[in-house]
């Protein structure tokens, strides 16, 4: 079945390349094959009627529209870079630049072509979990245990779920240094949090979550840094941190008793605070008395002594004047607070007793009355 330019149409039995097609098949219901000669010539006529010269198609012509054909290819440069995208121009499918938001160019394809990855989106990845929606209204969560339970420090299991939140911040990074980034950002997000939960014990990390969650956020900032990844790591935010369902009574119940153990040290430290420096201060304050006494008997002593010395001094000068005045002073201080009653042994007549007037009687019964 040869092709005749001459004679037109396709010489053969079937008159077409197909055959005739069946009855009652496609072809509009039954009909005959659309005839592409005739197609053909249809498109030359109208190239005939576009092109100047009434339809001879000259040099001139063939030009005009290559030159229509390359602007066209050429206007295919122009692209658009929203606000909330970055733009990435590849060469033969090599980086070659990045442009900001706004209407750019690079050179029509197939030579350069252009990629605008969103790097304002805020980008969530869930560990340890996964949330379902069932409704408008209401959520499911569903525990993922080989993501979540992890071995802290004093060797005791803990279940986390937590959330990352993570940005681009270098699309050429981002699109050529990674092959599948929110797997690997999962993935560094749950070495992160395992390594920090292995280096920590329970305690703190239930109480203080906030430390945790800075410590995950600035190791995975630093692993995505080392693989160029172009990714930066807005925040961590641990959901939940609680023991495995099967030891949670038990889990309970230690904790109780160590609340009680802190509870009684803190009272024994706070009595130890009350009554040692009160034993300190009385055994000071002894300290200080006896001390005092000390000087103060010294003292006494010494002057005791620079006294007697001054006495013998004097007595020395005048012995029997000294003798005499020690004795008339003793005898006072002796004698002044008790009754007397006088006798002299001398007196003629009588019982030897010396009437006197007690004039210190007189004036306490005076005072008494």
């Amino acid at each position: 079945m040869p092709w005749s330019n001459q004679g037109g149409g396709w010489k053969g039995n079937n008159g077409g390349p197909w055959g005739s097609p069946p009855p009652g098949g496609s072809g509009g219901g039954g009909g005959q094959p659309p005839d592409l000669e005739e197609i053909l010539r249809k498109s030359q006529e109208r190239i005939k009627n576009v092109m100047p010269g009434g339809g001879s198609v000259g040099g001139k012509g063939y030009i005009l529209l290559i030159l229509l054909l390359v602007v066209v290819w050429l206007l295919t440069g122009f692209y658009r870079v929203q606000p909330d995208e970055q733009g990435v121009v590849l060469r033969f499918g090599k980086y070659v630049e990045q442009t900001q938001p706004g209407l750019n160019y690079h050179l029509p394809w197939p030579v350069e072509t252009a990629l605008t990855p969103k790097v304002t989106r805020v980008n969530r990845i869930e560990v340890g979990m996964r949330g379902f929606e069932q409704s408008a209204r209401s959520s499911r969560v569903q525990d993922v245990p080989e993501e979540s339970l992890m071995l802290t420090g004093d060797e005791n299991i803990v279940d986390v779920d937590f959330t990352v939140f993570w940005v681009i911040n270098n699309a050429g990074d981002f699109l050529f240094n990674i092959q599948n980034p929110e797997s690997t950002v999962k993935a560094v997000a749950e070495s992160a949090m395992r390594e920090v939960i292995g280096k920590n014990n329970l305690a703190p990390i239930l109480t203080d979550r906030r430390t945790t969650e800075v410590a995950v956020q600035e190791l995975m900032q630093a692993t995505l840094d080392e693989y160029k990844a172009g990714i930066s790591i807005t925040q961590v935010q641990m959901q939940s941190v609680d023991p495995p369902s099967q030891v949670i009574d038990a889990f309970r119940d230690v904790q109780a008793a160590r609340a009680d153990q802190e509870r009684l040290q803190n009272e024994a430290q706070t009595y130890a605070n009350r009554v040692v420096p009160e034993a300190r201060g009385e055994a000071a304050r002894i300290l200080e008395a006896a001390n005092a006494y000390r000087d103060r008997t010294v003292a006494e002593a010494r002057g005791q002594a620079d006294r007697f010395s001054k006495v013998y001094e004097e007595y020395r000068k005048a012995p029997e004047v000294t003798r005499e005045r020690m004795f008339l002073e003793t005898m006072e201080r002796i004698f002044g607070g008790t009754d007397k009653i006088i006798i002299d042994e001398s007196a003629g007549g009588g019982n030897g007793v010396v009437p006197y007037l007690p004039l210190n009687e007189l004036t306490r019964g005076g005072n008494k009355q």
